[in-house]
């Protein structure tokens, strides 16, 4: 059985390819996603600083990732991840921040993940891909599927002021927004 929560040793580090270049300054759209809380949220309406992680898929226990998946860069780690953003939760919030989940699979999917995980923080589902067409935010396909590449926004009244973009391994994600919000 696999262990999603520890990453392998032997992953392939994802390259900065510019995907998420048009990111800083734009403005977060009007798009509402439902919720692992069962609401509707509207990240572009949301005030205040909002951090958004992007992530591709997390697995499911007894289920196989897709085949090849630990050979795509930056694929690989997105329970150790969420895990992350939940065990720093409380400071990201005395920063100020809000955080919210966000991948293309469906509701009922990421509602068993944030209640197995359990995460203090909705997780949205884009599965029409509406949030990332109108951000162009990076994808790659695995077994068939269109998913995001792992990306984090940073917003302050819908604004995008930041963008970890490649994430490396994804549980340092946190810290990297952490030290941001601190003005590291």
């Amino acid at each position: 059985m696999t262990n999603y929560s520890q990453l392998p040793k032997d992953l392939p580090v994802p390259q900065d390819d510019g995907a998420t270049d048009h990111l800083k300054g734009m403005k977060i759209p009007l798009i509402s996603l439902q919720s692992t809380n069962g609401s509707m949220v509207n990240l572009g309406a949301m005030k205040g600083k909002v951090v958004i992680y992007c992530y591709p898929m997390t697995g499911q226990p007894n289920i196989a990732l897709p085949e090849g998946w630990d050979q795509i860069p930056g694929a690989r780690g997105c329970t150790p991840q969420s895990c992350s953003f939940r065990d720093h939760y409380q400071e990201l919030q005395r920063l100020g921040a809000e955080v919210v989940g966000l991948s293309v699979q469906t509701s009922a999917y990421q509602q068993e993940m944030a209640e197995r995980l359990h995460l203090p923080f909705p997780v949205l589902s884009d599965i029409d891909y509406q949030f990332q067409k109108a951000l162009n935010l990076p994808t790659f396909v695995a077994a068939g599927m269109t998913l995001l590449k792992r990306v984090t926004l940073i917003a302050d009244d819908s604004i995008i002021k930041a963008v970890h973009y490649p994430i490396f391994p994804s549980d340092s994600d946190p810290m990297w927004v952490m030290n941001y919000l601190k003005g590291l």
